[in-house]
């Protein structure tokens, strides 16, 4: 019982944070359209919560820019969704199960 609730609570947390950095994106993303001052902060902020994802994507897939449109961040977002999908539904099964 124990360790059904340890899981159950670690998919829960693991689910919050997908979700959270998945609005990260998507505003980092919507942000980059509009070419906002490099110097504020939280520009700086969404700019290294991002980039090192980015850079992975990139580094795995160096193809990601298709006619000037930088499709990093909806493989980024795609990959998250599967993620939670898959993972944490099957965490929260196992946890369920025990």
């Amino acid at each position: 019982m124990i360790l059904s609730t340890f899981l159950f609570a670690v998919a829960n947390i693991l689910h919050s944070v997908i979700q959270i950095y998945t609005w990260i994106i998507i505003i980092s993303a919507l942000l980059s359209w509009v070419r906002p001052d490099p110097y504020n902060p939280i520009v700086q902020l969404l700019y290294r919560l991002t980039e090192p994802a980015y850079a992975l994507v990139r580094k795995i897939l160096p193809k990601t820019v298709f006619g000037g449109l930088d499709l990093t961040p909806v493989i980024l977002l795609l990959s998250l969704h599967f993620i939670d999908l898959f993972f944490v539904r099957l965490l929260l099964d196992f946890a369920s199960s025990l």
